[in-house]
């Protein structure tokens, strides 16, 4: 049923919840306001947020864009900053949202919701691969999601469930709000920008409809196999039993997103034989995808069994070294114990993500790569020494850098009750 009050929510309290989960130490929005000047004055602040989005007077300010490097540096992503007010007011909104749609959203869906992370929807493909022997999967790119997203047709999906009038002109609002790029101010008449509080939910809301729900309630009970979608935000794949089901979902699902203004990228997406191999021959080697970070392929068990493996994708082992390699070269001058504190903190957030079991390999040549870099560069801090490997290691000896470790394991999740 549709939702007709909702705003009643939104009170002081909800927005003194929604400043805790704001993040304070990112980049100011086109008012410069950081969050320790908004702080000053916190509960006036708020206060006077609230009565300016109750009583329709909120004015949402232009988004200033930056441009970031994606994949191998070479082309740029859009990232939109908010102003911190506007990200407060785009957090509580967001916190009533979720509240009604985490009851809609389906299993499938992984990508920015409470309790559910990248690494479940890693697990579950794992086990839907190997329950059906790999099968053929579908790699899903839907090219410039983010800015392609319809505003009307969100606009009628959300009416669907929520017809609070206060809600709507809010969201209304950040969609029509536009885009500062330097001194250029433009209004898109589709997407909504990345790096908003609120776009991720938008985004979850609009492919519910989208993809999820066609999916499991048109799509799957026409199979004559086992299928199954796993998808995290704008990135998903399909894991079919069957070839002739695969291709049959392949021939209608670019026509199913075109009638949202949704196009699949004609390069990204593609089917892959994906069947456990029958010997270790390299003509009996069947394809590799990739998903959320990791190569997915059939490797060899110890003893002897073939089972699906991951590794850290090419382009982002790629992109990580390079922004260490970076690091190193900028901040070559500073003390070695402050290196060596930074540099575990990067090692350690890339075990976190990309320690799972399998990829030890990766991790380790990682790890090795990072000491090359900090042996290079601290060769570089002056002319007249050198660092060669003798005196690299006795360094590290004292100033040491964490080891590989393998957060995710499937051996201690499957050990713990």
């Amino acid at each position: 049923m549709a939702l007709t009050t909702l705003a009643h929510h939104i009170d002081l309290d909800l927005l003194l919840e929604a400043y805790a989960r704001t993040r304070k130490d990112g980049a100011a929005g086109v008012d410069g306001q950081s969050a320790g000047e908004y702080a000053e004055h916190l509960e006036e602040n708020l206060r006077d947020l609230l009565n300016r989005a109750k009583s329709g007077t909120y004015w949402a300010p232009p988004v200033r864009r930056v441009r970031i490097p994606k994949g191998d540096g070479r082309r740029t992503r859009p990232i939109g900053i908010p102003t911190f007010e506007d990200k407060v007011l785009q957090r509580a909104v967001a916190m009533v949202l979720e509240a009604v749609y985490e009851q809609d959203f389906r299993d499938c869906s992984y990508g920015f919701r409470p309790g559910r992370s990248a690494h479940q929807a890693l697990e579950t493909l794992w086990k839907r691969l190997m329950a059906v022997g790999g099968g053929w999967v579908l790699e899903l790119d839907v090219e410039d999601f983010f800015g392609s997203l319809g505003h009307q047709q969100l606009r009628e999906i959300l009416h669907q469930r929520v017809r609070d009038g206060v809600l709507l002109r809010l969201i209304g609002k950040w969609l029509n709000a536009g885009v500062l790029e330097g001194e250029s101010l433009t209004h898109p008449e589709a997407g909504t920008p990345q790096g908003g509080v609120v776009s991720p939910v938008l985004a979850n809301v609009y492919l519910h409809e989208v993809l999820d729900t066609w999916f499991e309630d048109v799509v799957r009970p026409r199979m004559r196999g086992a299928a199954h979608l796993i998808r995290y935000a704008d990135d998903a794949v399909i894991v079919f039993a069957r070839e002739d089901d695969a291709r049959r979902v392949m021939a209608v699902l670019s026509k199913r997103l075109a009638k949202y203004g949704l196009r699949l990228h004609p390069e990204k997406t593609r089917l892959v034989a994906f069947g456990r191999p029958r010997s270790r021959s390299r003509k009996d080697r069947p394809g590799a995808f990739d998903f959320l970070g990791f190569t997915h392929h059939w490797g060899w068990s110890r003893r002897g069994r073939p089972v699906v493996q991951r590794k850290t994708a090419r382009d982002r082992f790629t992109r990580s070294l390079r922004a260490v390699y970076h690091w190193c070269r900028v901040n070559r001058h500073l003390p070695r114990s402050e290196q060596q504190r930074v540099l575990g903190q990067k090692l350690r957030g890339h075990y976190a993500y990309y320690g799972i079991t399998g990829n030890a390999a990766g991790l380790s040549r990682f790890h090795l790569e990072v000491r090359r870099a900090w042996r290079k560069w601290l060769a570089r801090r002056s002319n007249s020494t050198r660092m060669s490997w003798d005196r690299f290691v006795r360094l590290v000896e004292r100033y040491p850098l964490p080891l590989p470790r393998v957060v995710h394991s499937i051996y201690r999740l499957a050990a713990s009750p």
